[in-house]
């Protein structure tokens, strides 16, 4: 009986593995004789690792990547602007002189006891002192101009009295070296350095001025 029983197990189970294929089942249910290969087979597909689908850590592009700062350039500083040149100071024009007169190459101010060297209009020299004519020989104030000069004069009326540097501009009235405490009988005193250069400046013809 039991042989007849099993031949008809394996029987029927033939035919219906027979079955299963003809419907497509890409897979047929195991003999109980062949559940150790199965499980075998299994276990080995299930144990192959998964193909890997991302890249090598190095071949990927790193995202930290730090890009080269931008080469900066210093500003050339700036040149020092050169100090600006100081002008020679113009000479003290004819406001600092009593007299008016543009055209007059000497100034004398009795009133002050000064007097300047002048140069269109402008101061050359001065103001330097002076001294002038005494009471009874007083100095008159006017326009006039130089009429000569005469480097070593000797007076005709005062005892051959000696006149350096003498510059005549009106009648007997002149510049010259003389003394600065003592007035004189008309002429202009002026101390040696200054009586050398009013007669070294002023030629015939030239206006002097004298003011009040």
């Amino acid at each position: 009986m039991r042989g007849r029983k099993s031949s008809l197990v394996l029987a029927v189970t033939a035919t219906f593995g027979l079955l299963l294929a003809a419907c497509g089942t890409p897979e047929q249910p195991q003999l109980a004789g062949n559940t150790g290969s199965a499980t075998s087979s299994s276990s080995s597909s299930s144990a192959a690792p998964a193909p890997s689908t991302s890249e090598p850590a190095s071949s990927q592009p790193s995202s930290s990547t730090t890009k080269p700062a931008p080469a900066t350039t210093t500003p050339p500083k700036p040149k020092p602007k050169p100090e600006a040149k100081k002008d020679t100071p113009e000479p003290v024009s004819d406001n600092a002189t009593p007299c008016k007169n543009a055209a007059a190459r000497a100034c004398i101010d009795l009133s002050a006891n000064k007097a300047w060297i002048m140069s269109e209009g402008k101061v050359v020299l001065g103001p330097v002192p002076i001294t002038h004519g005494r009471k009874g020989w007083l100095t008159p104030p006017g326009t006039f101009k130089v009429s000569f000069k005469n480097r070593n004069h000797k007076s005709s009326i005062f005892a051959n009295a000696p006149m350096p540097w003498s510059v005549f501009f009106n009648g007997g009235i002149a510049f010259h070296q003389g003394s600065l405490r003592e007035k004189s009988h008309g002429c202009i005193h002026l101390s040696p350095s200054a009586a050398q250069r009013f007669f070294g400046h002023l030629s015939v013809h030239d206006i002097v001025q004298v003011v009040p």
